[in-house]
């Protein structure tokens, strides 16, 4: 299988002045097409950060990231943005819905953004939002949905791109049992059927035991889940 995304001695620091605090230190990571992969570890440890270092929204304060072979450190902000686009779909504990968009439109934006036309767009989401089971909410706004199903139209969002990889960061932490369980399933369905990545940040060793590994964040490094 393809890796799609590679880290190499991947370092970051945040910096006071001159006062140096490390939060991963020499860090590597392979993730292959269509691997499950959960990430847990103690609040603080840095979890977050890495996520965003994967992603190419912070920079490695020393080592490098690859996403498909392209190294994130030699590309300018632009650049970023669009290998970003491309292949990598985000989801949060917070969904970040745009609140006067209605779902069908929320899940279309990132096409739009990308230049697609609007009819193009719309037709893409619909189907991804009928795969989900929200065929019949594709004009509510994210006021008149629960809350299992705005994050249900998050995950739709961060799919329509077709990414190579999903990034989620506590996407189940808002979510009572029974909604988290139908969430964290369906990622897990999309995760085979499309082939995709998924990297989970995560508390809870439940779902961890779901994923195809699971690693934790430990003093700025990655070890397998004992």
């Amino acid at each position: 299988m393809n890796k799609i995304i590679k880290c190499n001695n991947l370092s970051y620091s945040y910096f006071n002045g001159k006062q140096e605090t490390p939060i991963l230190n020499n860090l590597n990571l392979s993730v292959k097409q269509g691997e499950s992969i959960a990430i847990l570890g103690q609040s603080g440890c840095g979890k977050s950060t890495l996520l965003n270092l994967l992603g190419g929204i912070d920079k490695p304060t020393q080592g490098e990231v690859l996403i498909n072979g392209t190294n994130l450190g030699l590309l300018n902000e632009n650049d970023t943005t669009l290998l970003r686009g491309k292949y990598l779909g985000f989801v949060y504990q917070f969904h970040h819905l745009l609140s006067d968009f209605s779902a069908l439109d929320n899940v279309a934006m990132p096409e739009r953004i990308q230049g697609k036309n609007q009819q193009f767009s719309q037709t893409n989401a619909r189907k991804l939002l009928s795969k989900i089971g929200l065929e019949h909410h594709l004009n509510h706004l994210p006021s008149e949905l629960s809350g299992g199903e705005r994050q249900r139209v998050a995950i739709a969002r961060a799919l329509i791109t077709n990414p190579s990889c999903i990034l989620a960061d506590e996407p189940t932490g808002n979510l009572d049992t029974k909604n988290a369980n139908e969430v964290l399933n369906l990622m897990l369905t999309l995760n085979r059927v499309q082939n995709c990545a998924l990297i989970v940040v995560t508390h809870d060793e439940k779902i961890a035991a779901k994923m195809d590994r699971a690693l934790v964040l430990n003093h700025g490094v990655l070890t397998p889940l004992t």
